[in-house]
This record gives C-alpha cells, sequence and structure tokens, in this order.
C-alpha cells in the first residue's frame, strides 16, 4: 500500500480513536471528555426531571412546549451519541481483538448499548406506530440508567450485583423460605379467628411479608397469643434477613472500592525504579505506608526552597514542573522526587498540578520505617539507587532537575546541528 493510502486509512481510524476516548474515557485530565460527560449527565437529569413533571397535568398545559423542547434536544443529543459509539467500538478495549462489524455486534448487544437504545426509542416509537403512551412513559424514565455509564460509583455498584448475584440470589431463597413458614404458621395459628383474613397460606403471605419488612400496616393484626408470638418472632426474623443482603452489598461494595485502589497504588508503585525490581510481597509492604491526596488544577504541589521529604506517584492527571530550562509536564503513572526521598534537598522549582491530579505519596520517614523492618530491600534500593547516574553528587540545596526526576520522564532533546 502507498504512503498516502496509508495516510487516508489512519486519519479516520486516529478520529475514532478520540471520538471512543471522548465518549468513554472521561479521564481526569482530558478537559473536553469531561465537558462532554457532564453536559450528558446534565441532560440525562434534565429530561428526566422533564418526563416526571410533565406527568402533572397542569404542569403540561402550562409548560407543555418547555418539555418537548427538552425531549428533541436530549433524543437528538442521545442518538448522535449512540450513533458515534457504535462507529468507534471497534476502539474499544473489550471488542479491540474483533473486526469492525464483530465488534459493533458486540456493542450493540451489551447491556449499556441497550440501555441507550432504550433511552431513544420511545421518542420514535411514538412517531411510527400508536403505542400505550403509559409503556413510552416508562421507558423515558429508562434514561435514568444511562446515568450509570458516566459515574464510577454506580458502575461499582452494578459490578458489585453482579459479583455477589448467587449471595444475594441464595439470601433471596432463605427470605422467601422465612416468609413461607411465618404465613403458614399464621395460617394455622389465626384461621378460625380471622377467617377471611387468613383464609389461606397465600393471603397470610401478605401479612407475613409487611411483617418481616417491618412495614406493619396495621390492616392485618394477630388476634390469639399464638399469633402474637409467630408475629414477634416474624418481626426479629425480618431484621435479621433484610440485614443479610445489606450487609453482602457494603462489604462487597468496599472490596470493590479497595480493589480498585489497590490496583492503582501497586501499578503506581511497580512502575517507579526504585521499586521496579521488587518481588510482590516487598511491594504490598510498601503500599502499607502510601497516602494519596487529589488537587485541583493549578494547586502547587511542590514549593521552591521547601526540604524535600517525599516522593510522589502520579495516580491521574498531569503535573508542569518549573525547570530553568523551561517548564516540562509529567503525567499519568509517572512520578518525582525518589532522589529528594534519600537524601533531604531544598527544592529549587515549583512543581504545580496541570490538571486536577490523584497523587501517591511516600515520605522519607515512613520508607526509613520499612527498610528497618526489610534491611534486605533497604539494601537492594540503595544499591539500586547507587546504579542511577542522577545519583550523581549535588549541593546541599539540591536541584530538582538534576537530583529529583527520573531522566526517562522528560522528553527527549533533539541534538543540535
Amino acid at each position: 500500500m502507498s504512503e498516502e493510502g496509508a495516510a487516508i486509512e489512519e486519519a479516520p481510524s486516529g478520529l475514532r480513536r478520540r471520538v471512543h476516548i471522548l465518549l468513554d474515557s472521561g479521564g481526569v485530565g482530558d478537559r473536553a471528555a469531561q465537558i462532554i460527560h457532564g453536559a450528558l449527565m446534565a441532560l440525562v437529569i434534565l429530561s428526566v426531571g422533564a418526563v416526571i413533571l410533565e406527568s402533572d397535568p397542569d404542569n403540561a398545559a402550562r409548560y407543555g412546549a418547555l418539555f418537548r423542547a427538552v425531549e428533541y434536544v436530549a433524543v437528538a443529543a442521545f442518538s448522535v451519541e449512540y450513533a458515534l459509539r457504535i462507529w468507534s467500538a471497534p476502539d474499544h478495549a473489550l471488542y479491540a481483538a474483533m473486526r469492525p462489524t464483530q465488534a459493533r455486534i458486540a456493542f450493540v448487544s451489551s447491556v449499556s448499548a441497550i440501555v441507550d437504545l432504550i433511552a431513544i426509542a420511545p421518542f420514535y416509537l411514538s412517531v411510527l406506530v400508536a403505542a400505550d403512551l403509559r409503556i413510552l412513559l416508562f421507558l423515558r424514565l429508562a434514561r435514568f440508567f444511562k446515568l450509570a455509564r458516566y459515574s464510577p460509583g454506580i458502575r461499582s455498584i452494578f459490578a458489585v450485583l453482579e459479583a455477589e448475584r448467587k449471595a444475594l440470589a441464595a439470601s433471596g431463597i432463605v427470605l422467601f423460605g422465612v416468609v413461607l413458614f411465618m404465613a403458614t404458621a399464621m395460617h394455622i395459628a389465626e384461621h378460625d379467628a380471622q377467617p377471611e383474613a387468613f383464609r389461606s397460606i397465600p393471603a397470610a403471605m401478605w401479612w407475613a411479608i409487611q411483617t418481616i419488612a417491618t412495614v406493619g400496616y396495621g390492616d392485618v393484626v394477630p388476634h390469639t397469643p399464638a399469633g402474637r408470638i409467630i408475629a414477634a418472632i416474624s418481626m426479629v426474623m425480618g431484621f435479621v434477613m433484610l440485614g443479610l443482603p445489606v450487609g453482602i452489598v457494603a462489604t462487597a461494595f468496599a472490596e470493590e472500592i479497595h480493589r480498585r485502589e489497590f490496583v492503582v497504588t501497586w501499578s503506581m508503585v511497580a512502575k517507579a525504579p526504585l521499586f521496579a525490581a521488587l518481588d510482590a510481597s516487598a511491594i504490598a509492604e510498601i503500599m502499607r505506608y502510601l497516602r494519596a491526596q487529589s488537587l485541583p488544577a493549578g494547586a502547587l504541589v511542590v514549593r521552591r526552597g521547601e526540604p524535600a521529604h517525599s516522593m510522589y506517584f502520579i495516580a491521574a492527571g498531569e503535573v508542569e514542573v518549573e525547570l530553568p530550562s523551561g517548564p516540562t509536564r509529567l503525567g499519568e503513572g509517572q512520578f518525582f522526587g525518589e532522589i529528594a526521598l534519600l537524601r533531604k534537598t531544598r527544592r529549587t522549582a515549583n512543581v504545580r498540578a496541570a490538571t486536577p491530579i490523584k497523587l501517591l505519596i511516600l515520605d522519607a520517614f515512613d520508607l526509613h520505617v520499612f527498610t528497618q523492618r526489610n534491611p534486605e530491600i533497604g539494601r537492594h534500593i540503595e544499591a539500586v539507587a547507587a546504579r542511577r547516574s542522577e545519583f550523581r553528587p549535588v549541593v546541599r540545596e539540591g536541584d530538582l532537575a538534576e537530583a529529583e526526576i527520573d531522566g526517562r520522564d522528560l522528553p527527549p532533546r533533539e541534538d543540535g546541528p
């Protein structure tokens, strides 16, 4: 293939990749992706709110034109989003090994794509076919689930429900069994005293459900001593049984958040040359001493003249180092300050957050504790430090450019003529 033909093929591929990043990434450092995600989330909330308010006849009569305008804008935006997601599906990590057509088919069959389709389907159904408006109203409210695409927290909840589906199903079966046995016991105890309310086990199950759920509407209450004892047992069992799925979800959610933080922290530490040769147990040990910090864009991370006592891992976003030769940017996965961690110098350059950032910080004292507890690892760290060219003798005041920044993080300089 000629160079011109290759360039023609690469251009749309690059554009498609950019569209995928804007719609699916929304990274900390990508301003455009954040704006697009924020606008889509706002549009979802606005359209769902319009559907809710429009259900009131007075609101529909007074603000009908406004509600229709919101609907048109939402359908247009969501339709364009859906089409672009299908087009950029081959660049999705899940479908990277597939051919473009297969990737798009796989995407259209995914749960998130089905939710996207349901979000716009009511409008087109109302235009093309005569359908029950109540059904269309319900489908329009399904747009609410689009928020899961843009919220990591909601995605974590769905991941937890998926991971714990067997445990939740088992607790649901046990809960149904408790309802069934309590309803049967109440049917036997109260049938003669209240033949209408407890005429059968299915009829008694209504009482059992509202009692175990601790709702207690009061429309059906026990009259006999045996019935009251059964009711008391049902109430206590209700607290236990309803707390079981809540505990499962809460524990699994906490583990999911911890797992994500662990993976991010592990990857950041493992990328640092200072710890690259350490085994898994040593990395796990040093992770105990790391602390996280989030800073907005423009915040000063390191100030010129301050004693250097920490090293920093960039978990997300970018920082700008104000060097004498000009500003230098370090991004996600990079780090700075590891030399100052071992020899406390004073900073001679400022480091600012170029975008909102998340940092993992390791203080010199924590490194000292870590090496005292693990002297062999401490000797290994010193050996790695001695082998690095950046550890050449410097003046006591130090130099951030020479003493702290990993040379591999700096962009290569073009050689002069």
